[in-house]
């Protein structure tokens, strides 16, 4: 198994803060989100390499970065786009990645702007299990967050049964995290979707597109989970970090 961690947006809803530095280095907890990231990912013997996903604006960012971290497992990807317009997307950009690399692999994708404590191995002991497709949901136990998100309803086998992105009506509270496990088999339907003319920048219309050809998955997981997507949820993962800290120095 390979991982991915997708870091190729702009941040243009973060403003000044996202302007000139990736959003997956901005540090939260005096700690990059992208090393928090890579801690879950690390002790996972089953995954031999990680692909970190950017863009063109952003090399010399995640290169420096690089330069100061044990990155024998890491592999930078980088998409020629400079500008929002010009960008792969994320779902563009994982198919950049697997052409680029011949992946023939089941990939671990994480989105590079999360903020989780879930337990990799539990993931994909999940996956190994159902032996196709699956992704993790959180519950955010309110209506009016799940609004802004892909909403996930779950029959009591934990396979989805519904999915819709930013719903006006959401019928749950469940919601995608963008942390995802595709099968090696699955990896040639990325490009199909994308060569159908499907939007390649939203995940979520991949999956309601997949779930129309097979079952998906679905691993819900508790603890902490923040899609670092606005200066508000930045903020709020600031804080939550800081406390962890606090906490554990006394």
């Amino acid at each position: 198994m390979k991982a991915v961690i997708l870091a190729g947006g702009f941040a243009k809803r973060l403003g000044e803060l996202g302007k000139n530095m990736p959003k997956a280095l901005l540090p939260v907890a005096d700690t990059p989100i992208i090393e928090h990231i890579l801690r879950m990912i690390e002790p996972i013997t089953q995954i031999d390499q990680i692909f970190i996903s950017t863009n063109k604006r952003f090399e010399e960012h995640f290169k420096q970065w690089l330069n100061g971290i044990d990155n024998s497992k890491i592999d930078l990807i980088v998409e020629p786009a400079m500008e929002e317009g010009q960008k792969l997307g994320s779902i563009g950009a994982l198919q950049f990645l697997i052409e680029q690399k011949n992946i023939d692999d089941d990939l671990l994708v994480i989105n590079g702007d999360n903020m989780f404590d879930l337990n990799l191995r539990d993931f994909i002991n999940f996956y190994n299990e159902r032996g196709s497709f699956s992704f993790c949901v959180y519950d955010t136990h309110n209506i009016n967050e799940a609004r802004k998100m892909g909403v996930v309803l779950l029959d009591q086998n934990d396979v989805v049964m519904d999915f819709e992105e930013k719903p006006e009506n959401p019928k749950s509270t469940k919601v995608s995290t963008g942390i995802y496990i595709f099968p090696r088999n699955n990896l040639p339907m990325i490009k199909q979707y994308i060569d159908e003319g499907n939007t390649p920048d939203r995940p979520g219309d991949l999956l309601i597109w997949m779930m129309k050809k097979q079952k998906l998955n679905a691993f819900s997981f508790e603890g902490k989970w923040f899609d670092i997507g606005s200066t508000e949820t930045y903020e709020q993962a600031q804080k939550e970090y800081a406390k962890e800290i606090t906490s554990k120095r006394f």
